[in-house]
């Protein structure tokens, strides 16, 4: 058996039909609010029946991604995929002004807030307490919130922080904390440096599922990032998930 033969697409037609049209939306070749080939059309190119079409752009639509309009047909949803500088939100505020997730929405004309969910003293995940630096009953305060855009789900942060560095500040603290956390740790002689972030694409979880609000089975993008200081010492590790169908993450990096 080829190799090709082996790895074949053996995914219902269906399914490939709505992973191309996603593929389509995603990269922009169909623009926002462009009309979707005809249902016959769509059979005639992939050489099947009306009803697997129709199915293929119903978990379209369930994914938001196409919206069907009464006596017009089916069009790509009216707004782009967003894209995510990550290092953007690093930086501490200038003095007297907001959160950059604040700040930097109000620069897209869109409406940043943030909803916490928890502030503890925690037992970190194991990779989070390895990139902090802990020990295997080390713990670490966790802060737990979801970005908000336009009042809509766009984020759902886990921020942890060491214990000896968090205690007794805003940071284990349930208040929002002004500036945001960049702001706080460079007051407190802990300036953010450089950031180091893994991105994985996957399903998500039931939490996460709930509290972004995800529509059908879409995947998440988890970005595991971890801040660092001064002479490379961790400060900060974030768990940071982002629905994949809304958002891409954006690099620039210096050649040297």
């Amino acid at each position: 058996m080829t190799d090709l033969a082996k790895h074949r697409d053996r995914r219902p037609i269906a399914d490939k039909i709505a992973a191309d049209i996603r593929a389509l939306v995603m990269a922009g070749e169909w623009e926002p609010g462009s009309q979707v080939p005809s249902n016959s059309e769509l059979q005639e190119q992939y050489g099947t029946s009306n009803m697997t079409v129709q199915r293929a752009l119903a978990a379209l639509k369930d994914e938001e991604l196409l919206e069907g309009r009464s006596g017009s047909g089916v069009f790509v949803r009216d707004h782009a995929t967003q894209t995510i500088s990550p290092a953007s939100y690093m930086a501490p505020s200038e003095p007297g002004e907001p959160y950059r997730w604040v700040s930097e929405a109000a620069e897209r004309d869109q409406r940043g807030s943030n909803k916490i969910l928890r502030v503890a003293e925690v037992k970190p995940p194991k990779r989070v307490a390895k990139a902090l630096g802990l020990g295997a009953q080390g713990t670490a305060v966790l802060r737990s919130r979801i970005g908000l855009l336009n009042d809509e789900p766009a984020e759902l942060a886990n921020s942890y922080y060491p214990i000896e560095l968090a205690k007794g500040t805003r940071l284990a603290d349930r208040r929002k904390i002004p500036g945001g956390s960049p702001t706080l740790l460079a007051e407190m002689g802990y300036p953010p440096r450089e950031q180091a972030d893994e991105v994985a694409a996957r399903k998500a979880t039931r939490e996460e599922h709930e509290h972004l609000e995800l529509p059908g089975d879409v995947a998440v993008l988890e970005i595991f990032r971890v801040v660092y200081s001064d002479n490379q010492r961790p400060i900060e590790v974030t768990e940071l998930i982002k629905p994949g169908h809304l958002y891409k993450m954006g690099y620039h990096l210096p050649m040297h």
